[in-house]
């Protein structure tokens, strides 16, 4: 049985944010059960009308276990966002992930994670490495994955809907929010996508036709390696915080639970 057939039911996690209602809708089109993550049911109401809301706080993992129940898949397009919090980057893009993970109990969904084309880039001012540690958590899971690195959001001419995916963290370019949430949405349903990292932007051209030569023609990630393929070494698991290599050890622990 394909991917596709089996995935039905997708929590998503950040739906209420500009990327996240864009990819519910695309989740919908493709005939997939949406259930967005809330923490405030009468801002998801208004937000998302109709659509199945399941509230949780992404910094409460309490909260969070009935919320991951049931899903055949995950699609994650939360991000601190407004969020003015010195910490809110390790609480928010890195802990929600975290979180997410430890909730699942042993549970097994596909799992698409947005993050960002600077993920990996160390020479951009204000880039932080939080995103790229989330990554490092998904990727310790053994979960079948696959994480997304968008361009500047709706830094595309309308003419440019040729989707280009790069790998290495040496991508830039703006990219269609519509774009990244059908490539998040396609990620899930093609077998191609499976275990693969990539930066996404869009240049002059026609959309895709063929999603699965799309995603075939990546390097899939390197496996037993908490890094993307071909990401620059830059940030040594080995260097990070005591508490940071934990949170890699407590999420490879979870591969056995659940049987």
């Amino acid at each position: 049985m394909s991917q596709k057939q089996m995935i039905t039911d997708v929590l998503m996690v950040g739906a209420t944010g500009s990327i996240g209602r864009l990819a519910v809708k695309a989740a919908q089109r493709h005939g997939l059960r949406p259930r967005a993550l809330v923490r405030d049911a009468q801002r998801g109401e208004e937000l998302l009308p109709g659509v199945e809301l399941v509230q949780g706080d992404l910094e409460d993992p309490a909260t969070l276990l009935s919320a991951v129940g049931g899903a055949d898949a995950i699609l994650l397009t939360h991000g601190s966002g407004s969020d003015t919090r010195r910490d809110a980057r390790a609480h928010v893009d890195y802990g929600g992930v975290l979180n997410i993970l430890q909730a699942l109990d042993g549970a097994k969904p596909r799992v698409a994670l947005m993050t960002s084309i600077y993920a990996t880039r160390s020479d951009i001012p204000g880039a932080t490495p939080w995103k790229r540690r989330s990554e490092r958590l998904l990727r310790a899971s053994g979960l079948p994955y696959t994480i997304v690195r968008p361009g500047w959001f709706d830094l595309a001419g309308a003419t440019q809907r040729r989707l280009v995916l790069e790998q290495g963290g040496t991508g830039d370019g703006g990219v269609a929010r519509d774009q990244i949430a059908e490539t998040l949405v396609r990620s899930l349903l093609t077998d191609t996508a499976l275990g693969k990292t990539f930066e996404l932007i869009a240049t002059e051209g026609e959309e895709p036709s063929d999603w699965a030569d799309l995603f075939g023609a990546l390097k899939a990630d390197e496996s037993g390696s908490v890094d993307g393929v071909l990401d620059p070494f830059n940030l040594p698991v080995e260097s990070e915080p005591p508490a940071l290599r934990a949170d890699l050890d407590a999420v490879r622990s979870l591969r056995g639970a659940g049987g």
